[in-house]
């Protein structure tokens, strides 16, 4: 009898031996577990995710304020009447109409009619009577001083076109911003997972190794310590499962944050859904990846975009600026009743006769306002001019600092598998110790809790190597952290 409780107690430990050392096991899931990979979550987000779809709305408002720029260039029709009756007396009636087209280049075509009557008309505004009182007038203005090179309307339009840049540099920060948390959230809801699966595994082995100790106890082949010790181990056991399942629990309803349907409705993770570790690395840990990572992050990374763009902004401001330190000298020629008179007859132009020329100038003596605004301007210019440098080192560094992470956590990791394989070797040597009567229970304990620190802490890593895979793309500023959306 002896014999027989001796061997149901070591083939309980090595039920114990034979589920550690199926540490790969723990990745086979039932045909019950739907499977919800990082790319599902990513696909789901960029789908459905309300913040992604707030981004969308940022090229649209680029694309208004493109359209608003372009109101400068609309079309103007205009018309004025001015009436004056007083004691029974028409002192005159002035009405004007015309039709202006504002062009790129600023000259500003301009047509229109004007009629004028009345008893008290002044003669500048007297018009043929022989003409119905009316007069057809057709001309241009241009600027041959300030606003020639660049004017209000063409320094925002240019703004514009710059802001839509702006836009499309914002709109990647913040999608990659969201799903970089998002990333590290479904690696930690990983471990969890495979973390309570490791310790649910070790804590069923714990209760049939007490089961077997405390039937041995009963025929008086073990120490009653023998049986407080393994019920201690299984406390333990069971305690750290009900905190791994809190975890797990917790991590996943963290993951249900995320997502959401077509309507706007959140979704909510079930406990038949597991995570799943893809390995698509390919030559992620190649020099040449780096030195890829790190040209795209200086050509493309949201944040050295969005400087650029505030430089170039800066810069139509500057032309601007410089544009006011001219006079204003505006030139103004009308052709009167040409080439089309109100009696609507054509008839030829003739430049020396029948036109109206108006000249406007201006210009501040001192100009030290303007003068002020170009300094400004070229201070900015050079202040945002440092900050891009200053970022563009700080992005790089950091692109090196976590592909150097990423390298040397992938080394931790490889050796702590060995760690884990050779724990392994030494639970089954306590085993052949403890046959042979050179061993105990207290020591295969030991040997076990080893074994499982080192398995979950094998799980943690891989969870953390993937977390700084994507903060990799993300310090590199690669759109939607390198998934490719279909």
């Amino acid at each position: 009898m002896k014999k027989l409780l001796i061997i149901l107690l070591l083939v309980g430990v090595s039920m114990h031996s034979h589920a550690q050392k199926g540490f790969d096991t723990l990745f086979i899931l039932s045909d019950t577990i739907t499977v919800f990979s990082l790319e599902n979550l990513y696909a789901t987000m960029l789908e459905n995710h309300p913040i992604v779809k707030q981004t969308n709305l940022l090229p649209e408002m680029a694309k208004q304020e493109v359209r608003l720029a372009r109101g400068a260039f609309d079309p103007k029709l205009e018309t004025r009447l001015n009436v004056k009756e007083y004691d029974d007396k028409n002192y005159y009636n002035k009405w004007t109409a015309s039709f202006t087209v504002p062009t790129w280049f600023p000259i500003d075509p301009k047509i229109g009619i004007e009629r004028n009557t009345g008893t008290y008309l002044d003669s500048e505004s007297s018009l043929p009577v022989g003409d119905g009182n009316k007069q057809l007038f057709t001309g241009i203005s241009l600027p041959i001083g300030r606003g020639l090179i660049t004017d209000d309307r063409r320094a925002a339009m240019q703004q514009a076109k710059l802001f839509t840049k702006m836009a499309e540099a914002e709109q990647v920060k913040l999608i990659n911003k969201i799903l970089l948390e998002a990333a590290k959230d479904y690696w930690q809801w990983y471990f969890s997972f495979y973390n309570y699966r490791l310790l649910d595994r070790n804590a069923v082995i714990a209760e049939e190794i007490f089961r077997r100790v405390k039937l041995n106890a009963q025929y008086g082949e073990s120490s009653v310590i023998d049986t407080v010790q393994a019920q201690i181990i299984l406390q333990q056991r069971l305690v750290e499962r009900q905190e791994a399942y809190l975890d797990f629990l917790n991590s996943g309803i963290k993951i249900s944050n995320y997502l959401w349907d077509e309507k706007d409705n959140p979704l909510q993770l079930t406990k038949n859904v597991a995570p799943v570790l893809m390995q698509s690395d390919g030559e992620l840990l190649s020099i040449q990846t780096l030195e890829d990572l790190t040209f795209q992050a200086k050509q493309n990374h949201p944040d050295l975009l969005k400087l650029s763009v505030k430089i170039s902004q800066l810069e139509v401001d500057r032309k601007l600026a410089a544009e006011y330190l001219k006079p204003k000298l505006d030139l103004s020629y009308n052709f009167l009743n040409q080439p089309l008179n109100p009696g609507g007859e054509f008839q030829s132009f003739t430049f020396m006769n029948n036109y109206k020329f108006g000249v406007d100038f201006a210009m501040p003596i001192l100009i030290r306002k303007e003068r002020a605004k170009l300094a400004q301007t070229k201070i900015k210019i050079q202040s945002t001019g440092y900050e891009r440098t200053q970022t563009e080192r700080e992005i790089i560094n950091q692109v090196n600092a976590t592909y150097n992470q990423l390298v040397n956590t992938n080394r931790i990791l490889g050796q702590q598998s060995s760690v884990a394989e050779n724990y392994e070797r030494l639970l089954t040597a306590e085993i052949l110790n403890l046959e042979n009567g050179e061993s105990d229970l207290f020591k295969i304990n030991i040997q076990q809790e080893k074994l499982i620190q080192s398995q979950s802490k094998l799980l943690k890593l891989k969870a953390e190597y993937q977390k700084m895979k994507a903060t990799l793309y993300w310090a590199a500023g690669v759109r939607n952290l390198n998934f490719q959306q279909n």
